[in-house]
């Protein structure tokens, strides 16, 4: 798990998080790339999906593990939640870019990346647990 809590400011203005934002750090992990998928777009890692982005709804959708998931949907169900169906239950969960703390979502793109990407790739941006 890479969820860095000590990351959280409750007191912090929330900034609406814009596709270019979303853009600007996946693209900066190791190996991924933006391809068009349905009517979203979405970021591969070794040709695995790991996030999407749907523009109409500002959504971002990523994939993390059932324990992950349920600790960053427990700062707030209305930004953070299980996509409602099977998918949710493999892990895909939405986040709304207009609501989300930014540092919350930087840890949950991280976590989402590191899930889906080979080790070797994601031990590249893990922050080192002994720090």
């Amino acid at each position: 798990m890479v969820v860095r809590i000590d990351t959280f400011n409750p007191c912090e203005k929330i900034i609406m998080i814009s596709i270019d934002s979303l853009r600007e750090i996946v693209l900066s992990f190791p190996e991924t790339t933006e391809e068009p998928h349905f009517e979203k777009t979405s970021f591969r890692v070794k040709k695995k999906i790991f996030a999407t982005y749907d523009a109409g709804n500002n959504r971002a959708c990523i994939k993390l593990s059932e324990i992950d998931q349920d600790v960053f949907s427990s700062f707030d169900k209305t930004i953070i939640f299980p996509v409602a169906n099977k998918w949710g239950r493999q892990g895909w969960t939405l986040i709304e870019m207009d609501k989300v703390n930014k540092n919350i979502f930087l840890d949950a793109l991280t976590t989402a990346y590191c899930q889906v990407a080979p080790k070797k790739l994601a031990d590249k941006i893990r922050p080192n647990e002994n720090e």
